[in-house]
């Protein structure tokens, strides 16, 4: 009878978990699937160092080099967040229960306590029945790969970014990188290392050689927050920013790596069917396409628009709209790590509002 369930707990989760002591809630509880701490970071490539990752936002009260030191930039994000997130979670006594797998959100008709969260927890079923519900649960385990024609037949190996680990096991073969997001052109650089590589995407990336400075940043959560107000899918904030052209990426351009190609129309056993109906023999393909939001425990509330996202309200649109006891972080304008921080304060302080 956890008077508040936060479902998730990363970045989000722990900010949220952070808080809401902080404005009177200390009956919470944090239920995270995966078997240890770090949320999606721990699952990265063993290659990509805390220097080469998006910036890891330091968590509210204690930060990144205060558990790291100030020499963390090129230990492994996997192990370092980890660490980083276990040692946050036992500072602040966070209740943190794992591996706790979230299955269902019902609704229970009670106004006091609205919410059943139904799990699994150590092979036992549990149902909690909070006054309100904070979900984190991001979109690392939902990778999201396209649809291609032909692509049942093609006999060479394809795998998502979410199942890549190191570059060795494609030296010698042609690899097709699809995306064009950060992500595809660090796999790509990586990559290219050690074999031929060839870059797709849907649409040609846009390059951005300028400081991503904080007023680049509002602006860009900005239109997302926009989106998700009305009820819209979010968006992704590369998409409104376009690719940093770090030093690294530059001399990639220059040396050929990053040449850019319409996405390919169609896959056959062994090769790809380019835009001008040529084909391409490739070996891998290898789909940096992005991830959907990992919400299919809140399918049974219907929160679904019309415009196919859901509709956020509340100051910094954490809020399902009509559901005030329902938060939504890591979704929308909240997906960054600074995101999450701010957001996970205003679902703390709105829900102790109501419930506290």
């Amino acid at each position: 009878m956890a008077q508040v369930v936060v479902v998730g707990a990363g970045q989000a989760g722990l900010s949220a978990g952070y808080f809401l002591p902080r404005f009177g809630i200390d009956d919470y509880v944090l239920l995270d699937h995966y078997p240890g701490p770090g949320g999606a970071w721990s699952q990265r490539w063993p290659s990509l160092t805390l220097r080469a990752a998006n910036h890891v936002h330091d968590l509210p009260g204690w930060g990144l080099r205060d558990a790291l030191g100030d020499q963390c930039d090129d230990i492994p994000a996997a192990t370092g967040v980890a660490r980083y997130f276990g040692e946050y979670e036992r500072r602040f006594d966070l209740p943190v229960r794992r591996p706790a797998h979230v299955t269902a959100v019902t609704r229970t008709g009670d106004a006091d306590r609205p919410f059943a969260v139904s799990g699994v927890t150590g092979g036992e079923e549990f149902i909690l029945r909070p006054a309100a519900v904070i979900n984190c649960t991001g979109t690392w385990d939902h990778p999201f790969r396209p649809t291609v024609r032909g692509s049942s037949s093609f006999r060479g190996r394809q795998l998502h970014a979410h199942e890549y680990r190191t570059a060795e096991p494609f030296a010698g073969l042609t690899v097709a990188v699809v995306g064009a997001g950060v992500s595809a052109v660090q796999l790509l650089v990586e990559i290219a290392a050690v074999t031929d590589t060839v870059w797709f995407s849907r649409r040609e990336p846009e390059w951005d050689d300028g400081p991503f400075d904080p007023d680049k940043g509002r602006r860009a959560v900005a239109l997302v927050e926009e989106r998700v107000r009305a009820g819209l899918p979010p968006g992704s904030v590369v998409s409104v920013t376009g690719l940093p052209l770090t030093e690294p990426m530059r001399r990639a351009r220059e040396a050929g790596i990053l040449a850019w190609h319409p996405m390919f129309r169609a896959m056959t056993p062994d090769s790809v069917v380019l835009a001008d109906g040529t084909s391409r023999r490739v070996d891998v393909v290898l789909w940096c396409t992005g991830f959907r939001y990992s919400m299919d425990h809140l399918a049974p509330l219907g929160l679904r628009s019309p415009g196919g996202g859901i509709v956020m309200t509340g100051r910094l649109a954490t809020e399902v709209a009509g559901e005030p006891r329902l938060h939504l972080l890591g979704y929308g304008p909240s997906a960054s790590t600074i995101g999450a921080n701010r957001a996970g304060r205003e679902a703390a302080r709105a829900v102790a509002e109501l419930v506290g």
